[in-house]
């Protein structure tokens, strides 16, 4: 009896007992046993050896994660992982450093599991097509589309928001409220990434409003993490450049921002209006509660699976899903007094 006999026997997919197999932490107590169960009455011996040595091909999936410590990732991990369990498929997933190589690290996945497609969590804004050779399965970019490169659209798939929209509404948001000396906290302004594209933005919507840019205002972290965040803040308050809010490219930035916003002795909003994108769960926890544009994680993780499976299945070509984000409307920014 085969695996796919088994699964057809306990009512759950192929991939439900494959993962019993491997004895995966993610089945419920009563799936496992109903599988474990079949599988002692039928003397069933998976043999992981030998099924490597023949598979030519698999019912799996593939998840690169670029950059393991990002907390905006968790959910969408999570709906990945579900959706693609729900289809019959098996997620195989690898977290790398946000430094390190996710087309590398996608072919080695691709050439070892045998898979039939790829999710790219993260990554470059920047490929060229001789980069991504070594990845000849269907994959999505999730997050992030290609914006500073140069593949045709047609070669591959993404689901994101629009960034520079996103900042632009952002500092607008701060315009309405009466703010006019607007700092920016980024990672870089040119690194040909979410950063500069979120900088774009606010340069738009400032200009839109008649204010002038004022380079003073532009804290750069020279990375996306919260001490660099903070570390940042400071130089920007020790500089002496004036200023009644900030717009942060990220949350996890923007409390950070906020803390030496207070540890220089300016509260918050009172002293300084802050706003970001992002949306993390535990932003809204903080106090004040950070107002922010708020991605929809859920939709980005599902609309992921459900447009790279209809390329793999046949359905559809490649596509591009923009996602539109939602201003939660915190306690972190206020009129200018």
């Amino acid at each position: 009896m085969t695996i796919k006999d088994r699964a057809r026997l306990c009512g759950v997919s192929v991939s439900t007992v494959s993962r019993v197999l491997n004895d995966r932490p993610d089945v419920s107590p009563a799936v496992r046993e109903a599988v474990l169960s079949a599988v002692r009455e039928s003397n069933y011996v998976p043999n992981n050896s030998a099924r490597s040595l023949v598979k030519t091909s698999s019912d799996d999936v593939g998840l690169v994660v670029r950059g393991v410590s990002n907390p905006f990732y968790s959910d969408i991990i999570k709906t990945i992982g579900r959706e693609i369990d729900a289809a019959g498929y098996t997620m195989v997933m690898q977290q790398i450093g946000a430094s390190e190589d996710e087309i590398a690290c996608g072919a080695i996945m691709e050439r070892e599991k045998k898979l039939r497609g790829l999710i790219f969590l993260g990554g470059r804004w920047d490929y060229s097509p001789e980069e991504l050779g070594p990845i000849t399965v269907p994959f999505v970019c999730c997050s992030f589309t290609n914006s500073f490169g140069s593949l045709p659209r047609e070669s591959y798939s993404s689901v994101t928001i629009e960034d520079d929209l996103a900042a632009e509404r952002a500092v607008s948001e701060l315009v309405r409220l009466g703010h006019r000396r607007i700092a920016c906290l980024v990672a870089e302004t040119d690194d040909r990434s979410i950063s500069e594209l979120r900088y774009h933005g606010y340069l738009k919507a400032l200009r839109d409003a008649g204010i002038e840019p004022d380079g003073r205002l532009v804290a750069r972290a020279g990375g996306f993490n919260m001490a660099d965040g903070y570390a940042a803040t400071v130089r920007l308050l020790d500089s002496g450049a004036e200023f009644t809010a900030l717009f942060s490219i990220s949350d996890a930035m923007a409390i950070a921002a906020i803390k030496a916003l207070y540890d220089r002795g300016r509260s918050v909003p009172g002293g300084c209006s802050v706003i970001a994108i992002d949306g993390l769960a535990f932003s809204e926890y903080i106090r004040p509660t950070l107002t922010t544009l708020c991605q929809p994680m859920a939709e980005m993780g599902e609309e992921s699976v459900k447009i790279l499976l209809d390329v793999i299945e046949g359905r559809s070509g490649n596509r591009h899903l923009i996602v539109e984000p939602v201003l939660r409307r915190g306690a972190s920014i206020a009129p200018r007094v």
